[in-house]
């Protein structure tokens, strides 16, 4: 059985529909990624499986159907989520911004906070360092700790290298695949560049105007002549 199980997902914005019949699965243990260009859908299908929207369609957590249920119920349930724009608090310190995150383990806060500096050392060094000031690559840290101290079993991270400069980008797949391999965590990413999923994922979703196109590992994506064209560049 499927960690995460999407079927027929449609989600509207007023009128506009912005995802129609999603469906896709994300085992236990798995990195998957769903790739696309700007505007495909990616941030509404994390935003609608947290539960952030109007949707229709089913939505499964361990065989448990969170379609109808409030995001503080599913957080619970072990789903944490780094949205694109880390939507932290920006006149708090990192510190107080993770903690915001903690409220559903608060018996685990040591313990989680202690992961999530020992991962990011330099949030560590300036957890007092309101995050207004702080880098870009430094933000999406914060965002990924504040998700992390929920002890999720899942983690969906949104568009991770947004506007980050390479060097930041590698040291986000760093933790990203330790989180993975060592911890045994399920994450799901939504990415624009398809180089930086393709070199994390087991399975790829290819997603564009709202539909899933495609579903591959990363190897038959390579062999994919339209694909990689499409996708990666010539």
């Amino acid at each position: 059985m499927a960690l995460l199980s999407i079927g027929d997902l449609d989600v509207f914005y007023g009128r506009a529909q912005a995802l129609h019949g999603v469906s896709l699965d994300v085992e236990a243990g798995r990195i998957v990624a769903v790739v696309g260009p700007n505007g495909a859908g990616k941030s509404t299908l994390l935003d609608s499986i947290i539960g952030l929207t109007r949707r229709r369609g089913r939505i499964e957590f361990e065989g448990r159907d969170i379609s109808r249920m409030s995001p503080a119920r599913i957080v619970r349930l072990g789903i944490g989520y780094a949205p694109e724009r880390g939507n932290l608090f920006p006149f708090m310190g990192v510190k107080e911004n993770l903690m915001v995150g903690a409220y559903r383990k608060r018996d685990q806060i040591d313990a989680n906070l202690r992961t999530v500096f020992d991962l990011f050392p330099r949030l560590e060094e300036r957890q007092n360092q309101e995050t207004v000031t702080q880098s870009g690559g430094e933000r999406q840290m914060a965002s990924l700790g504040r998700a992390l101290m929920s002890s999720p079993k899942l983690l969906m991270v949104d568009e991770p290298t947004l506007g980050l400069a390479p060097r930041v980008c590698l040291e986000i797949a760093a933790v990203l695949r330790d989180l993975n391999e060592r911890l045994g965590l399920t994450i799901m990413i939504t990415e624009q560049n398809a180089n930086f999923a393709m070199s994390l994922a087991q399975e790829v979703y290819l997603l564009e105007t709202g539909r899933i196109g495609d579903r591959r590992t990363p190897d038959e994506l390579r062999e994919s002549a339209d694909i990689a064209a499409a996708y990666f560049g010539d």
